[in-house]
């Protein structure tokens, strides 16, 4: 029998469902099951995750049971629910979408948003007059915790919604939202907590992380058992011998874009770097003068009002095509984007899947995408990408734990508004995922850092940041205050400059490095103009426009992305199951004479082999190793076996890997033989062996430059007072070397070492490939020139150390050889 609890909830769930229906019908659109499902789950109380896919209406399945809510009750004044997303972009969208239904539902409230493009006078408006909804982002969120007497502002909490959740458990930025709910969850008891998702691999884990400590029985998941219509077509060179077998940027197959172009109302075409998005954008205009005025460029480095113009004349549809990066990835609702380009690998299913949601973003239509490779090779990935997403086979993410510089810089915001009790804060903080390991002993190391420096610090003035009041620890001092405050957050970029007109007019920014190589009178492409460079002051660089035909392409630091691990399996099966002749699809057709270029070079390695080619010529003894595990894989991979060769004969050996490959490069014949026989491949010691084949130190002080910009060591300066990129860099390194010396303990020092091991060179992923190749059989192949599998891991390698032209010789040499 029914308790009277859940009966009275049973017939509020009827009237609201009713209610629900109603406005529906009222957008003339259908109330799906998982809407439904979201809303008796809501009426029940629970917490929970919601997954479903891309342009199915997930926004609604949580905004209406919640303003339904509302309307059947008289609320208070105060700030009611935050709707937490990943991007500002998204925040438009998402503010107008809540807003439109809170009229139709007649409700009179004041729906806000709360990012870094919003005004001071105006989020200094919200803290003492609060909305009644918040579309805002994680750092904002901690930004208000930085406030006195925030309390006030969340004391009336009820609902918190973490948009694309699965764009933020893999990274910081998810440890702060963990941080920031265990501190919500202390303040409102009547919180309740809703993630969105798309399919993700560990869906379960993806929700533990998100709730928490809440009651899991409490807690469920919904997932839509709709599915999103999707066409996937690949845009095929006429001849593959024709087409290069390196390169990353795929305009010989420009023209295959343009009868995209025309024959869809508008079309986003995603490169994965900022580079690549300008040299496209530019070579269309250069090929297709007409489209002038029609296409337009978009990535995360142009000026707000640029961006902005470029959404809204998309929402429009005024433009025809728009050249972008990951920055319209996400969610925004672009009705008139009926196709989809992928230029290149898109490194991984989830999001290729994503960026193809950009199309046809309704319930009713079908997201069209057309995936264009930047070499033959990677024609394979477009076929293991369509086997993939026919399986239903995606990523996981996986949750961050344990980044102790993030802490750091959360136990200073509470410190710097109305203080922390530590025991307090202790108990909140072990009740993350991400600190649920935390022991007593790390939590005191971490509570003497931040209140007078620990050890090594203790003696300078700027690390004794927070006093004890008592029992309660508080940063009193106001210049402390304001630097944290500036330097929250946990993206960290180069140091950027601000590219302007000689009238003042902001253009972007850009990358300190990239400019510093520039001599006054250079002419480089930008936002989708030309500018010659007239005179750098500050951090401002001054341009104006040039006609100039040959521009310099910008390029932003970052480096590559990598294949994830589901990508590379798959990628591996699908490229056995090509050459077997069981798969007959499109790409394997064309595939086949690069195919049987490579097997008559070498060898095709089946699921159960291994394969090594060794090739001599005026360089030297190479080595090209084949696990297709992708780059970062392929980084540690190339260290340890060369590290490994080396133990056995020594040798000076050079590297150079991509993601289906490395190469080890030596002017001594290498001892392989008698590696191989002493278990070249072996997951024994291998830690301690990857330790040793790295320069780990230097390595870890790279990556210790973040996690000190995070923890508050380093300040970049104040607005329009920043300093310098290699200032920053010597003082972070400074910081590891006096914490390496004489703090081996320090927690931030063995996290750069494990971000290192773990997160850059993928020890994980590196041991598990180590024990797939253990169990297949070794194809050990002399090649006489190189094969289409090494010829672009060496191209890689002479790109770096080569000019164009001499690169043209090089190759021209290789391949009569």
């Amino acid at each position: 029998m029914n308790s009277p609890k859940l009966l009275h909830n049973s017939e509020q769930f009827k009237v609201q469902l009713d209610d629900a229906l109603q406005w529906f019908k009222s957008r003339n659109w259908e109330m799906f099951q998982f809407q439904k499902d979201c809303l008796e789950a809501y009426v029940k109380g629970k917490n929970g995750l919601l997954n479903a896919p891309t342009g199915m209406g997930k926004t609604f399945a949580l905004a209406i049971p919640f303003l339904l809510e509302l309307k059947s009750k008289n609320p208070r004044k105060g700030l009611k629910m935050i709707w937490i997303t990943p991007l500002r972009a998204l925040a438009n969208d998402i503010s107008k979408a809540i807003a439109d239904a809170a009229e139709d539902l007649g409700l009179d409230i004041r729906v806000e948003q709360r990012t870094g493009d919003i005004g001071a006078s105006r989020k200094k408006a919200q803290l003492t007059h609060p909305p009644d909804i918040l579309i805002t982002t994680p750092e904002s969120i901690h930004l208000i915790l930085a406030t006195k007497s925030y309390q006030n502002f969340y004391k009336h909490l009820q609902l918190l919604v973490i948009d694309e959740w699965h764009e933020l458990i893999g990274n910081k930025r998810g440890v702060q939202v963990e941080l920031a709910l265990s501190r919500l969850k202390s303040i409102s008891g009547q919180l309740r907590v809703w993630g969105i998702s798309a399919t993700i691999g560990n869906l379960d884990e993806a929700a533990e992380v998100l709730l928490g400590d809440l009651d899991k029985k409490d807690a469920v998941i919904v997932k839509s058992d709709r599915k999103k219509k999707l066409q996937i077509k690949t845009l095929l060179p006429a001849k593959i011998d024709e087409y290069p077998w390196a390169g990353h940027l795929g305009i010989r197959l420009l023209s295959k874009t343009l009868p995209v172009i025309k024959e869809n109302k508008s079309t986003l075409l995603f490169t994965n770097t900022r580079s690549q998005a300008e040299i496209w954008y530019h070579r269309l205009i250069e090929a297709y003068p007409d489209l002038a005025g029609q296409i337009a460029l978009h990535h995360g480095s142009l000026d707000k009002k640029i961006r902005e113009w470029v959404e809204n004349a998309l929402h429009e549809g005024k433009l025809k095509a728009v050249v972008c990066t990951s920055s319209l990835d996400l969610g925004v609702d672009f009705r008139p984007v009926s196709a989809v380009i992928q230029i290149g690998s898109p490194k991984g299913i989830a999001r290729f899947v994503q960026r193809a949601g950009r199309s046809g973003h309704s319930p009713y239509e079908t997201s069209k995408v057309y995936f264009l490779p930047t070499n033959s090779l990677e024609i394979i990935e477009a076929s293991a990408l369509q086997s993939a997403i026919e399986k239903a086979y995606v990523e996981s993410r996986t949750p961050v734990i344990r980044a102790f510089d993030v802490l750091v810089q959360y136990m200073i915001t509470l410190a710097v508004s109305d203080g922390f009790h530590p025991e307090e804060l202790w108990a909140e903080v072990k009740r993350t995922h991400s600190f649920s390991s935390l022991s007593k002993e790390e939590w005191n190391w971490l509570l003497a850092f931040v209140y007078k420096g620990g050890d090594t610090l203790q003696a300078y003035e700027e690390f004794n940041r927070i006093e004890n009041e008592d029992g309660i620890y508080k940063v009193k001092d106001r210049r402390i205050a304001m630097r944290h405050r500036l330097s929250m957050g946990t993206i960290v970029s180069e140091t950027a400059m601000h590219v302007k007109m000689l009238s003042g007019r902001k253009l972007g920014t850009i990358e300190e490095y990239f400019i510093s190589r520039l001599k006054i009178g250079d002419v480089f492409a930008y936002a989708g103009e030309t500018y010659e460079l007239v005179r750098v002051k500050g951090f401002s660089a001054y341009v104006q426009a040039s006609n100039a035909k040959k521009a310099i392409i910008p390029s932003w630091m970052g480096g590559r992305i990598s294949l994830s691990s589901e990508i590379s399996e798959v990628l591996r099966s699908e490229l056995d199951t090509i050459y077997s002749g069981e798969s007959r699809n499109r790409e394997a057709k064309k595939l086949e004479p690069l195919l049987k270029l490579q097997d008559d070079a070498s060898l095709i390695p089946s699921a159960h082999q291994f394969l090594i080619e060794q090739y001599e010529d005026d360089e030297g003894y190479h080595l090209f190793f084949y696990p297709f595990e992708g780059r970062m894989v392929h980084e540690g991979m190339a260290l340890l076996i060369a590290y490994r060769l080396s133990q056995l004969k020594q040798m000076t050996i050079s590297m150079a890997m991509n993601d289906y490959g490395f190469e080890l490069l030596s002017d001594l014949n290498f001892p392989l033989m008698d590696a191989l026989e002493e278990d070249l491949f072996r997951t024994e010691g291998l830690l301690e062996d990857i330790g040793k084949s790295s320069n780990m130190s230097e390595m870890a002080s790279r990556k210790f430059r973040e996690i000190a910009a995070i923890a508050g060591l380093t300040f970049k300066g104040y607005p329009g007072k920043q300093q310098k990129e290699r200032h920053l860099q010597s003082s972070s390194a400074l910081f590891f070397e006096v914490f390496r010396d004489y703090d081996p303990h320090n927690l931030l020092l063995q996290q750069a070492y494990e971000e290192v091991l773990y997160n850059q060179l993928e020890a994980s992923r590196i041991r598990t490939a180590l024990e797939r190749i253990s169990n297949q059989s070794i194809e050990l192949i002399q090649l006489h020139k190189p094969s289409p599998f090494s010829f672009p891991i060496m191209v890689d390698r002479l790109r770096d150390r080569m000019s164009n032209e001499r690169i043209v010789e090089r190759v021209k040499r290789m391949l009569n050889s």
